[in-house]
């Protein structure tokens, strides 16, 4: 009888937050109807060395660099180091191997209240303003809203979401890197793509979301029942808001082409977790081909989101 009544709690909480979900995402897209504008202060990077204030540049300009990688960072002082040095060594490398590559890494402190910012502003001064750039977002806002500063205003034709602690190795972004292209090829006059001197992937929207859901099985084996539970709940929200389609919409390691990012990162409103949620509604109201490709993935001590699918 007990089981049987907390069941029921549970099942009526997690039909309480999908109805206000929905609710939310619903009301949101109305509002977006009637007014398209998100108005936003002046964004400005500080240069270290010149200690020289740079208006950051802007989403709707053109692609300066063929890559941009966009860290959220709270609190990530002790994690975020490994995680710098890893994806700088695999930018060094490639940028090395192919002459045309090009990149930024645009790290968004958002709010930490301990060494963040001097760890940035560290790998700043390493590499130069034009390869990392640190942007203060001054108070805590939450990780949609910190993803949402790096995206606007980044450089690159693709843009790559990345968490703080490394849990997904930078490596895979060829993964979704190559996807993209596939898929953008055949929206784009056929396989002929590859030879049009016109054509430029940032200018096809798509968006490929790094999976876990590969490693699901073992994860429900070792995990709580109750957590297990938890999680079909969240599946079942994501399912009432966003529809079917994509099986992990949590995971922190996400592509998008710039004329993507421009039409989703302008319109989103959701600040904390739920963003990736609104992020899929979005695609489907924006008609986005959202491709879904499986990354190595592996829990981070200290990881604020430890699930495989949270």
């Amino acid at each position: 009888m007990i089981m049987e009544f907390l069941f029921t709690i549970l099942a009526a909480l997690i039909s309480i937050v999908a109805l206000g979900l929905v609710s939310v995402i619903v009301f949101e897209a109305y509002r977006r109807s009637l007014n398209n504008a998100h108005v936003d202060a002046p964004a400005i990077f500080e240069d270290p060395k010149s200690l020289k204030q740079v208006p950051c540049p802007d989403i709707f300009d053109p692609a300066k660099k063929y890559l941009s990688l966009i860290i959220p960072a709270f609190n990530e002082e002790h994690r975020l180091p490994g995680a710098l040095n890893e994806t700088m060594n695999y930018l060094k490398k490639r940028e090395a191997k192919d002459k045309s590559f090009s990149y930024e890494v645009l790290i968004v402190d958002d709010g930490s209240r301990d060494g963040t910012k001097r760890v940035a502003f560290d790998f700043v001064k390493k590499y130069g303003v034009d390869k990392v750039r640190a942007i203060l977002l001054g108070k805590n806002h939450g990780k949609g809203e910190a993803i949402r500063k790096g995206m606007l205003h980044s450089r690159g034709e693709l843009l790559l979401m990345l968490d703080a602690d490394g849990a997904t190795k930078v490596t895979d972004l060829e993964k979704l890197e190559n996807q993209i292209h596939a898929v953008a090829r055949k929206e784009h006059r056929g396989d002929s793509a590859a030879c049009d001197t016109t054509f430029k992937i940032s200018d096809i929207p798509i968006v490929a979301f790094g999976s876990r859901a590969h490693l699901e099985e073992k994860a429900i084996a070792t995990r709580k029942w109750y957590r297990n539970f938890l999680m079909k709940g969240f599946h079942l929200v994501v399912l009432l808001t966003a529809g079917p389609g994509i099986r992990d919409t949590q995971c922190g390691f996400k592509m998008f082409t710039r004329s993507a990012a421009r039409k989703l990162f302008t319109n989103i409103r959701l600040k904390r977790w739920c963003f990736d949620v609104e992020l899929v509604f979005l695609c489907k109201w924006f008609r986005i081909p959202v491709l879904e490709v499986s990354v190595n993935w592996s829990e981070i001590p200290g990881s604020k989101n430890s699930n495989v699918e949270n």
